[in-house]
């Protein structure tokens, strides 16, 4: 009786691969574009409320003076609207987007209700226009996510798939809003695609080109802050980048915990969640009446800041204000992005510290506090990194931000369980893990751990075992494993790839158990293996010439 495998599992690239990456070009287009609408509406909201003019133009809240009850009020009123638009709209728009995203990709099989992508831009814009200290990052994030989900549901396709549409659409919003194409696939990998593999990171990858060459024809395609008067930073700059590195990373840790601790504030108040942006509100209004230029988006104050320009009663209100508002008022639930704010209060940490720190050019040190923050408060150092770059194009700073950024991340990682981003998931209860590395099961193949043993390759017990599952010498633990789960057996005949009759031995689920132990022996033994040893000279006086030795 011929022996034929019941499962190959062999991957094609043609097949998935290049259909779901002409998939993600249109999504890219669409997260272009509603990036451009969703900086058109908050400019809009922005200018009708604190300046009572229709223009679309994005401006910032403080840039003029204002009276005190429109300060006050006005994030009142945003927030007030927001919560009703959550109660009776979607719940599914509170928040800052990102965990929202990656909460849909863990248990929501990548599925994002329609309505959302609709709600989500305007409740932002809302709360972002009438003087939320919040970024339209986080937004778009999900909305540009809810786009290439909506996509993918009309279709038949797989989770995965969807996922890689949902995370197109994603990237694609984050690189437009920015002019960051590279920052935004790395932030991809490190937040939202767990795994690093090219059926997901190629559409990726060409979602996000096509979001920023739609920019370039609807926004510009100049850097969103551009430093000049650059110079090479020494090694003294770059060894003193370990200040705002160290510093940030206590900022992210202190930051971290405010929104966390608002959170928990919020959950105890004896009014209804609707009630609590609006509340979250009140705390933007009181703090912009000591700082305005904390109120909204901010990108003003970001440039000002990574260019030198910025005056230390800025800097220290950014810093102090900014902080506070924009901890306190997240946890309250309202919708807005952490990632502007953590630009601005990165920044402006750095450009303090600058005024200690020898001069490099005028805002390098203001990047490495930006750098910091953002590997720090995200746990993406890598994007922190890529972000700062390409927001300034100072490309020879590369160096400084690494230690700068790293650095952050190290402290975070140390003293703080998880991120801004990932605690909410967890408190959700939720699993989710950051540290991606290889699956031993890749690292064996079946031939490997299989047993070759006549008496349990009893030619009888082989023929009358129903259903027989066949796999290949040659594939990895992590393909039979697979093969297991699909056919619900806990063994598997092996089988030669070049002769499917020819059977070679048996491998069990027990067998799937060595590249674990591989893997922990690996991680745990300590061994030594080269040592110095010394050895005693022994020289007789009388038979050696004393001029040699």
């Amino acid at each position: 009786m011929p022996l034929m495998p019941r499962h190959l599992g062999d991957f094609s690239l043609t097949t998935r691969v290049l259909p779901i990456t002409g998939l993600a070009l249109v999504v890219g287009a669409a997260g272009a574009g509603a990036a451009c609408l969703l900086l058109r509406l908050i400019g809009l909201i922005t200018n009708v409320v604190f300046y009572q003019r229709v223009s679309t133009a994005l401006v910032a809240p403080g840039a003029a003076r204002h009276s005190a009850a429109l300060i006050l009020l006005s994030p009142v009123a945003g927030g007030l609207i927001v919560g009703l638009m959550a109660r009776f709209g979607s719940e599914k728009i509170r928040g800052h987007g990102m965990p929202e995203a990656i909460e849909a990709i863990l248990v929501g099989g990548s599925r994002i209700q329609p309505r959302v992508a609709l709600l989500k831009p305007a409740s932002a814009a809302i709360s972002i226009g009438s003087g939320g200290p919040f970024g339209a990052e986080g937004p778009i994030i999900m909305t540009g996510g809810a786009v290439g989900s909506i996509l993918a549901q009309a279709l038949k396709l797989s989770a995965d798939e969807r996922k890689t549409l949902l995370v197109a659409g994603a990237a694609s919003g984050m690189a437009a809003t920015f002019n960051a194409p590279l920052a935004s696939v790395l932030l991809a990998v490190e937040l939202l695609l767990f795994e690093w593999r090219p059926r997901s990171l190629i559409p990726v990858g060409a979602a996000v080109s096509m979001s920023v060459v739609c920019r370039g024809w609807l926004l510009g395609t100049a850097p969103i802050f551009p430093v000049t008067d650059l110079v090479h930073p020494g090694p003294a700059a770059t060894t003193l980048a370990l200040l705002p590195g160290l510093t940030g990373g206590l900022l992210a840790i202190g930051a971290t915990g405010l929104v966390y601790l608002a959170e928990d504030a919020f959950k105890k108040l004896p009014v209804h969640w609707m009630w609590w942006p609006a509340l979250g509100g009140a705390i933007v209004g009181v703090g912009g009446l000591f700082e305005p230029r904390a109120l909204g988006v901010g990108y003003d104050v970001i440039d000002q800041l990574l260019t030198g320009r910025a005056a230390l009663s800025l800097v220290l209100g950014i810093l102090v204000v900014k902080t506070l508002i924009w901890s306190l008022s997240l946890g309250s639930g309202t919708s807005g992005g952490v990632l502007a704010p953590v630009f601005m209060i990165g920044g402006a940490l750095g450009a303090l510290e600058g005024d200690l720190l020898p001069h490099v050019f005028p805002g390098f040190w203001a990047m490495a506090g930006l750098a910091a923050v953002v590997g720090g408060v995200m746990r993406s150092p890598l994007t922190g990194i890529v972000f700062t770059l390409e927001l300034t194009h100072a490309w020879n700073d590369l160096t400084p931000l690494l230690v700068a950024s790293v650095s952050a991340y190290l402290l975070s990682a140390l003293l703080l369980k998880r991120s801004v981003l990932t605690e909410k998931v967890a408190r959700r209860g939720l699993h989710l893990t950051r540290e991606y590395s290889t699956d031993p099961l890749e690292t064996f193949f079946a031939r490997e751990v299989m047993t070759t043993d006549p008496a349990v390759l009893d030619a009888d017990d082989l023929l009358s075992r129903h259903p027989r599952t066949l796999v290949y010498a040659d594939q990895t633990l992590r393909e039979v494993a697979n093969t297991f789960a699909v056919h619900d057996t806990t063994r598997a005949l092996v089988v030669d790839r070049g002769d499917p009759e020819r059977l070679l031995g048996l491998v069990e689920l027990t067998h799937l158990l060595h590249a674990r132990r591989k893997d922990h022996h690996e991680e745990h033994h300590r061994q030594r293996h080269l040592t110095l040893r010394t050895r005693e000279l022994r020289i007789n006086p009388d038979t050696v010439d004393p001029d040699t030795v």
